[in-house]
Parts: C-alpha cells; sequence; structure tokens
C-alpha cells in the first residue's frame, strides 16, 4: 500500500509542485492555474467547485481541481459509479486510484515497476512523461525522486 500513497504523492507533486502543496491543503483544494505566488482555493470538499478557468499559456477553459487535477466531468461520472458522497480527499484519492487500476497500473505500482506504471497512466495526468496535451511535462528523473521521497520503492 505504501508504494500506492506515495505514487498519489508524486502525481500530486508532478501536477502542483511543491509549494502549490505546501500553500494548500495538500492539494486537496487547488483550482486549475493556481501558482505558488496566486493561489486559487476552495473552501468546501461538498461537491467539485466546478470553476471553468481560462488558461491563456494553453489557450484553453479548464474545470480541473483538487490534488489530481479532476475535470469535473469525470467527477460527476466516478462520483454517481463508484457512489461518492463528496470531493473530500478520501473521495479524490479513490478516484486517483480507479483511474490507476483501470489503466492496468495498480499492479506495477505494487511490483515497484515505477516507470511502467508512469508509462501507463501519461494518458491520464498531462504532467507526467508520455502526455501529449502539450503542457509542461515533468521529467521521470524529478517524478523518481519525489516517489522515493516519499515512501515509494522501485523493484
Amino acid at each position: 500500500m505504501s508504494n500506492r500513497r506515495a505514487f498519489l504523492d508524486m502525481i500530486a507533486h508532478s501536477e502542483l509542485g511543491a509549494k502549490l502543496l505546501a500553500l494548500s491543503d495538500n492539494g486537496y483544494n487547488v483550482i486549475v492555474g493556481s501558482t505558488p505566488s496566486k493561489p486559487d482555493l476552495f473552501t468546501s470538499y461538498a461537491d467539485h467547485p466546478r470553476k471553468l478557468v481560462y488558461l491563456p499559456k494553453l489557450n484553453i477553459s479548464s474545470t480541473a481541481a483538487g490534488r489530481y487535477q479532476l475535470l469535473k466531468r469525470y467527477f460527476d461520472a466516478y462520483k454517481a459509479s463508484m457512489r461518492l458522497p463528496d470531493f473530500s480527499p478520501a473521495s479524490q484519492d479513490a478516484i486517483a486510484l480507479q483511474q490507476i487500476r483501470e489503466r492496468g497500473a495498480l499492479p506495477l505500482i505494487d511490483a515497484g515497476s515505477f516507470d511502467l506504471a508512469v508509462a501507463r497512466v501519461s494518458n491520464i495526468w498531462a504532467s507526467l512523461p508520455g502526455a501529449t496535451y502539450g503542457q509542461h511535462v515533468n521529467r521521470l528523473d524529478d517524478l523518481r525522486a519525489a516517489y522515493e521521497r516519499a515512501g515509494g520503492v522501485f523493484a
């Protein structure tokens, strides 16, 4: 289980960065477009914040929010299928693990096959190596270090 927790921590680190994680509720209340100098945080976990934010550098609008930057449309689908009560940290973690499970990456994470697991889920999180969303992608070496700092073990 510790590899799973470390992998979730690595995703949050990749998506939000250490400074934003420290300025927020460990990333669980972060709205897309937040920066350490201008964090945009929501205050209630009762529901996804459903805030549409324009991102001029990418020329797109997004509803991504939370520790794993989940879009509201995906939250709505997972909330219904998983019978989740809210957008709490526990619900956000459960959804992220379900997304990882759907890509067949949980056994890889449990076995410490970090690089393969990242490759399997890179189509979910834009900041992971191999993502093709045209956004900033983090280096695999940096993500390995974040995973290891969080207690993850490699095969």
